[in-house]
């Protein structure tokens, strides 16, 4: 694209994140480069400036800039032979419309400043006998492990984006949290706002300025009053909310520095400084209707830890299981 075009948003678009609606249009454009756009005010809905994570409605005007006069930008390299098979040794479950990779901790879901490596550059290696590339729908912290659901095709990718959206993909985690929350279950209903630039945000509580933002949760196993197990169930999907919920009542997630200091360590005990955060299950429907769950087991860290604790991941329980959950 030369020159300036308005863009309209088509009925079929509607829903979609304008970083989504950009990859969709334009597959060929790093996030880096889009989100410098967006920065700059090159690039507009219906005049005003956006945010990547705006979602679209039909018939808005995006105002797109000239791609090509923007500055070239390095590729990540392509992926190699074992690091894709290594991948590939990860997805948990796949069918002709989605596929769920177990994320490893420490890998970026997109790329951002000073990322060279992320699943959104590797995703060629998990086509499989699809003719598209794998399309991200929702999102994990690069510290997070654990169930990451992906979509097959553009169809799956709105039909998805769209169940995310109004709360009908069921997510459990499982976190394990420096100290106990009190009551030992209940929910956290805590408005969130979001401050910093791309890649560097942090969200704070704020009932005045942030967005509204539910988690429940439960204690499932403690040790004494130094540390728990818990079950999470995100009921909104703001950026952090875990992270940020859990640090304001006292309970930060054990490695958590940025969020809970150095309370998110726990004294005299020498455990991998590492996010205790893990995607546990993911519920979600097919588009037939047919129920499928995914299940990613617990990354070493978290085992290790639990296992130092006392706690008996196999025998954690889903005390959300009779909460309605469909």
């Amino acid at each position: 694209m030369s020159q300036i075009a308005q863009l309209q948003v088509g009925p079929e678009e509607a829903g979609l994140r304008l970083d989504r609606w950009f990859k969709q249009r334009f597959p060929d454009l790093p996030h880096g480069r889009l989100e410098r756009l967006l920065r700059t005010g090159q690039v507009r809905v219906n005049g005003a400036r956006a945010k990547s994570g705006l979602r679209l409605a039909a018939g808005q005007l995006v105002r797109v800039p000239p791609l090509r006069a923007a500055a070239p930008e390095r590729l990540p390299p392509p992926v190699d032979q074992a690091e894709a098979e290594a991948l590939r040794a990860r997805v948990l479950y796949r069918d002709d419309e989605v596929l769920a990779l177990d994320k490893p901790a420490g890998l970026a879901v997109q790329g951002g400043s000073g990322q060279t490596r992320h699943l959104d550059g590797l995703l060629d290696a998990l086509r499989f006998d699809a003719a598209e590339r794998p399309r991200l729908v929702h999102r994990l912290d690069q510290d997070t492990s654990g169930v990451l659901l992906l979509a097959r095709g553009a169809a799956a990718a709105r039909r998805l984006t769209e169940a995310f959206r109004r709360g009908e993909v069921a997510k459990l985690y499982w976190a394990i949290v420096a100290g106990v929350p009190q009551p030992p279950r209940g929910r956290i209903d805590a408005a969130l706002v979001k401050r910093g630039r791309p890649g560097g945000e942090r969200v704070r509580v704020d009932d005045d300025e942030g967005r509204p933002a539910e988690t429940d949760y439960a204690t499932l196993d403690r040790a004494g009053r130094r540390a728990a197990l818990l079950a999470l169930q995100p009921l909104t999907g703001r950026t952090h909310q875990l992270r940020a919920h859990l640090a304001a009542i006292g309970t930060p997630i054990l490695g958590d520095g940025k969020y809970g200091g150095q309370a998110a360590f726990l004294p005299g005990m020498t455990l991998v400084r590492r996010l205790h955060l893990h995607a546990r299950r993911l519920l979600f429907r097919r588009a037939n209707g047919r129920r499928v769950t995914v299940v990613a087991p617990p990354p070493p860290h978290l085992a290790e830890t639990a296992a130092a604790l006392g706690f008996v991941l196999a025998e954690a329980e889903d005390p959300f299981a009779a909460d309605g959950i469909q």
